[in-house]
Parts: C-alpha cells; sequence; structure tokens
C-alpha cells in the first residue's frame, strides 16, 4: 500500500528549492473629495431674474507628477452640467474652488451636487438653495445696509475705521464684505435683530485714499453708498543728526589702521538710517536702534586701513536728514630705522719672509 505525505506550504517551498515569486504591490491611487456645494444667495427673496452662484471645494490627494480632474454639476431637477477638466502638477493635497452661476425668472427650490468623474469617482453631499420671486417692496428689504458707510480717520496712528449699518425686519444671520477700492478686504457674518453697525480698520502704513463700501452677501445681495476717505500719515519718525569726531594725525610704520568715531542723536526711540561718507563716496545704508522715551545717543565707528601717506575724509549722512560735518585723517609712514649689519673683522695679512 502506497502512504501519502501532505506537505505543509511552507516546507514545499523550502523543501522544492525553487524560488516563490514576490506579490506584487498594488499602485497608490489618488484620494479625492468635493464638499457640499454652497448657494449665494441661498435663500433669496425679491424680484426676478435673479442670478445665484454655486461653489464647491474639490481637494486631491495627487500621487503623480501630474493630474487630471474630470467633474460636472448635479440639478435637483435632473439635468447635468457638461464635462469640465482642469490639470494640476505636482504631489499631495491640492485644493481647488469650482462655480457655476444660473440664473432664475420664477419661484424654485432644489438642489446641485458637484459629481467626480476622475481621477477617482465620487460625488459630494446636495446643497440646498430656494428663490422665491415676486416679493413685496417690504419683504424685498429684508436686509439692507445703513443709509451711509462712514469712515474715521486717525492720522496720529496713520488708521482709518469703517462703518456700517445693517438694518433687518427680523432676526437672522448676515453675510457681508468690506469693498475698498474695488477690493475686498474683510468678509464676516453677524446676527442681526433690527439694526447693528460693523466695522473694519484699515492700517495702510502710508498716505493713503479712495473709497470703501459695505456689501451683503447673503440672504440678499445688496451694497452701500461709497464712503470716500483720505489717510494722511504723520511722520513719527525720531530727529536725528549726526557728528563725527576729529581723528589725531599719525606718523610711524605702514600700514596702519585707524578708526573715526561718530555719533547718531535721536529726539525720542525708534530706528535711523545712516551711513558713512568715504571720501566723498556714500556707502550702504545701516540701522540705529534706540529703545525708550526721551533724546538718545548711539556711537558709531568706520576704519581706515592706510598702507602709504595720505589722508581720508569721513562724514555721515542721516536718512532723509542732515549731513554731519567732514573730518579729515592724516597718515604720514615712515621707514623703519636700517640696523647696521655687523663687520667681520679682515684676516691679518702674512708679511713675506
Amino acid at each position: 500500500m502506497a502512504v501519502g505525505m501532505l506537505a505543509t506550504p511552507a516546507a514545499a517551498a523550502s523543501g522544492s528549492g525553487q524560488t516563490v515569486a514576490a506579490v506584487a504591490k498594488p499602485k497608490p491611487k489618488p484620494a479625492v473629495w468635493a464638499g457640499t456645494p454652497k448657494a449665494s444667495p441661498s435663500k433669496y427673496e425679491g424680484e426676478c431674474p435673479v442670478k445665484v452662484t454655486f461653489s464647491s471645494k474639490i481637494k486631491v490627494k495627487a500621487v503623480k507628477a501630474k493630474t487630471t480632474v474630470a467633474y460636472r454639476w448635479l440639478r435637483g431637477d435632473g439635468s447635468k452640467g457638461k464635462v469640465q477638466t482642469f490639470t494640476f502638477r505636482g504631489k499631495g493635497v491640492k485644493s481647488f474652488t469650482v462655480k457655476e452661476k444660473s440664473t432664475f425668472k420664477g419661484d424654485v427650490k432644489g438642489w446641485q451636487a458637484i459629481q467626480l468623474l476622475a481621477p477617482r469617482a465620487a460625488t459630494s453631499a446636495k446643497g440646498y438653495f430656494s428663490v422665491s420671486c415676486g416679493a413685496g417692496e417690504d419683504d424685498h428689504e429684508v436686509v439692507r445696509p445703513g443709509v451711509g458707510a462712514q469712515v474715521w480717520v486717525d492720522e496720529g496712528n496713520c488708521e482709518a475705521t469703517l462703518i456700517g449699518r445693517i438694518n433687518t425686519s427680523d432676526s437672522r444671520w448676515v453675510r457681508y464684505q468690506w469693498v475698498v477700492n474695488g477690493r475686498v478686504v474683510d468678509r464676516d457674518a453677524v446676527r442681526v435683530n433690527g439694526s447693528r453697525k460693523v466695522f473694519h480698520v484699515i492700517k495702510p502704513h502710508d498716505n493713503f485714499r479712495g473709497w470703501a463700501a459695505l456689501e451683503i452677501i447673503d440672504p440678499v445681495e445688496t451694497s452701500s453708498n461709497r464712503a470716500y476717505f483720505k489717510i494722511w500719515c504723520k511722520d513719527t519718525s525720531p530727529r536725528a543728526e549726526a557728528s563725527v569726531d576729529s581723528l589725531s594725525d599719525y606718523k610711524g610704520t605702514c600700514p596702519v589702521s585707524r578708526t573715526f568715531t561718530g555719533a547718531v542723536s535721536v529726539s525720542h526711540g525708534g530706528t535711523v538710517k545712516y551711513r558713512w561718507i568715504r571720501d566723498g563716496v556714500a556707502g550702504d545704508w545701516q540701522n540705529a536702534y534706540f529703545s525708550g522715551h526721551g533724546s538718545q545717543r548711539q556711537i558709531v565707528s568706520d576704519t581706515w586701513t592706510a598702507s602709504a601717506s595720505g589722508e581720508a575724509k569721513r562724514a555721515i549722512e542721516i536718512y532723509g536728514g542732515p549731513t554731519s560735518g567732514t573730518v579729515v585723517g592724516k597718515v604720514t609712514c615712515e621707514s623703519a630705522p636700517q640696523t647696521p649689519a655687523p663687520q667681520t673683522p679682515a684676516p691679518d695679512a702674512t708679511l713675506p719672509a
């Protein structure tokens, strides 16, 4: 009778002498995510037609040097937008915001979503919105900016405060933004119960002029008047002056290093720019820092290395301010005294016999 032996996989592999092929690792796939679309305005009441903007954020964790994203909009009425694509380079997590604008001429309640088709399939949650047309005048002005935005200018601190007022017919959240010279500088949301002031501070650090307006984003879109302003920034930098001490003449061996000493004085704390004027040539600007209050003084220096007889001139210039007087340093190079070489006595002459 034949007897068979059943070998375990490990034993079979070790006893057969055959090499087990390595299992190929699966290639990493990109991860994708689509945020719930947001409508602006999300709940509209007023005259139609009205334009509603839908936006959604797409995130992709790319694993290739070049990735193409394909997507389309899905709508609550069953329609689908055309497929759109964009390509980006680089690995890692990338974020992109996509938008679609739709115009509605009548009442509607619906939703929109984002469907990702590449590099992987995914669909966002539904973002809901509503449009109510033909509301009465009182209902149309549920939210509106105040009669006028205002600006308070503080020249001493080189800043201006924008002041606006939002009025509502009932208690609700209102999203708004401040626009300065056509550029959005601040966005926020506040709870308004009838009326509320909102503020924004501009700090331009230099003279600045233009206009500001308060814009309501949600639940309706509207804007205040333009408030024009001028900001004249007072110069708060310290008054400064400089001086350079005279340098005694030098006579001796060369080369030699000589140091010019000067001082920068200020009326109060701050930062002062200064530079050395060397033989009529301006050097690089340097900073002198002063802290505290009241007049102060800081010592500065500059070195001159002379290899031959001559003179050097030095002065200090204050940025946007005065220049000190010029001082002259003189160097006279003298040769080092030579030590005579020792003389070797001549040998005695030998007289002939």
